[in-house]
C-alpha cells in the first residue's frame, strides 16, 4: 500500500514541479506588465502584484505601428502554415501512399533540412531577396517561413497519413469514388489532429521569428512583432514595464491557439511521430 501511494506521489510531484519551473517565467511576464516601475525597479522583488496599473499596456498599444505590425505578422504567419498545409499535406499523402523511385533520398533530404539550421543561409538569402528587390516586403517573409516549416510539417503528416488503414481508402474507392474523392471524403476528415499539431508548431515558428526581419525589413512599417519588442527604451535603459506589456500581448495569441488546439496537437504528434 505505501509503495502504491509512493509510486503515484513521484510522478506527480516531478509534474508539479517541473510545471511551476516553465509557467513562472510566463506568470512573471504578465505579473510585471501589472507592476508600478516602482515596484518593477525595487530592491526586494514583488512576486504578487498589489497596485496594479494598466499604464504599460496603454503605451505598448499607442506605440507607432502597433496594429501595422500586428496585421503584417498575422499576414506572414497566417499564409506561411495555410501553404505549407496545402503543400506538406499532398507531399506528405504522396509519400505515404505511392510508391515511385527516388522516394527514401526525397525523406532524407527532408529531414536533413529539418536538422540544418537555416541560420547559415542567411547571406544567401538576403542576395536572392536584394537581386529580386524585394527587400521590405512581406512576400520573401512568408515564402522563407513556409520553407522553414514545410519539413516538418511534411514528415509529421505522413506519418499520420500512414496511420490511416488504406482499407478505408481502397472501400470507397470500390463505391466508386476516385483516388481525389477518397482523399477528400474518407482521409482527410482522419487528419485533424495532425493537421493541428502541424499548424500550431508552424504558426509558433512563423509568429516568432526574428533574425530574418530583422536583415530583410528595414522599414519600421513592414517589420513584424518580434521587432517591435525591441523598440521600448528610454534615456535611462530598457523600459521593462512596457516590454512585459508588449511581450504579454505578442503572447497572448499563441496561448490561446495552443489551449484551443493542444489536445488535438499532443496525438497529432505522436501519431505522426511513431507511425508510418
Amino acid at each position: 500500500m505505501k509503495r502504491s501511494l509512493m509510486a503515484r506521489l513521484w510522478p506527480n510531484a516531478t509534474a508539479l514541479v517541473l510545471f511551476v519551473v516553465f509557467t513562472f517565467p510566463v506568470y512573471w511576464m504578465f505579473a510585471t506588465s501589472l507592476k508600478p516601475t516602482g515596484d518593477i525597479i525595487a530592491d526586494t522583488p514583488v512576486f504578487v502584484p498589489t497596485d496594479i496599473t494598466f499604464d504599460h499596456f496603454k503605451k505598448a498599444l499607442d506605440a507607432d505601428h502597433f496594429w501595422t505590425l500586428v496585421g503584417n505578422s498575422l499576414t506572414v504567419t497566417v499564409l506561411a502554415v495555410a501553404f505549407s498545409l496545402v503543400i506538406g499535406l499532398l507531399a506528405s499523402f504522396a509519400l505515404a501512399r505511392m510508391r515511385f523511385k527516388g522516394r527514401r533520398g526525397f525523406l532524407l533530404t527532408f529531414m536533413i533540412a529539418q536538422m540544418a539550421p537555416w541560420e547559415v543561409m542567411v547571406i544567401a538569402i538576403y542576395m536572392i531577396v536584394r537581386d529580386a528587390d524585394l527587400l521590405n516586403s512581406l512576400v520573401p517573409l512568408t515564402a522563407f517561413y513556409m520553407v522553414m516549416v514545410l519539413p516538418f510539417t511534411i514528415l509529421t503528416l505522413r506519418g499520420y497519413v500512414a496511420a490511416v488503414p488504406k482499407e478505408l481508402e481502397e472501400s470507397a474507392m470500390v463505391d466508386g469514388c476516385t483516388r481525389r474523392q477518397a482523399f477528400v471524403k474518407v482521409i482527410f476528415p482522419l487528419l485533424a489532429p495532425g493537421l493541428m499539431a502541424t499548424s500550431l508548431f508552424g504558426f509558433i515558428t512563423a509568429w516568432n521569428e526574428f533574425p530574418l526581419v530583422l536583415i530583410l525589413n528595414k522599414d519600421a512599417e513592414k517589420q513584424t512583432l518580434p521587432l517591435w519588442l525591441s523598440s521600448f527604451e528610454t534615456t535611462f535603459g530598457d523600459d521593462w514595464g512596457a516590454t512585459m506589456a508588449a511581450a504579454s500581448l505578442f503572447a497572448i495569441p499563441i496561448l490561446v491557439l495552443f489551449v484551443y488546439l493542444q489536445r488535438k496537437a499532443v496525438s497529432g504528434l505522436t501519431s505522426g511521430a511513431v507511425k508510418g
